[in-house]
């Protein structure tokens, strides 16, 4: 079987708002993330390192912020479409691992429920998606609170 790794890493710093989108949940915050979208950087970054593993470009070649289709998306949309392209290039998701770096809010009563929301969109079982979230002790701009940060790698397998 072929397989093939892809990374991704997407930031978005806090504007006005009262929550953030993380993994297609609503968690209640004192900012929001500016964004063209709904600026949720855990599913930007897996949408890359699903297209990354499947040789097909970045998130912003396929759905550009400075297309108005996509002001205020749903984030979720551009996973299940990602990972449709993957599968029309004969390629499954077999895994994706994704850490989010944020001072706050704080994370971990998310995290079972994004790893579903991404699991769901896609395809596969929530075993096989994994998040997490860290700090930075304070350091940089997650640790100053301007922003919030997300990394993610995605094991793709050919299905042919």
């Amino acid at each position: 079987m072929e397989f093939r790794v892809g990374q991704g890493f997407d930031v978005h710093r806090f504007g006005a708002g009262d929550h953030v989108v993380l993994g297609g949940v609503r968690i209640p915050h004192e900012r929001g993330l500016e964004a063209h979208s709904d600026g949720d950087v855990v599913i930007h970054a897996l949408c890359d390192a699903v297209l990354g593993a499947a040789g097909l470009g970045d998130i912003g070649r396929h759905f550009p912020d400075d297309d108005p289709r996509w002001r205020g998306a749903d984030s979720r949309t551009f996973l299940r479409a990602v990972a449709a392209m993957a599968r029309e290039a004969g390629l499954a998701v077999i895994n994706a691992d994704v850490t989010v770096v944020a001072q706050a809010p704080r994370l971990a009563p998310h995290v079972e429920a994004m790893g579903a929301n991404l699991a769901a969109d896609l395809g596969i079982a929530p075993a096989r998606v994994n998040v997490k979230a860290t700090t930075t002790e304070g350091l940089g701009f997650t640790g100053r609170g301007e922003g919030i940060a997300a990394l993610a790698v995605a094991l793709l397998g050919a299905t042919g």
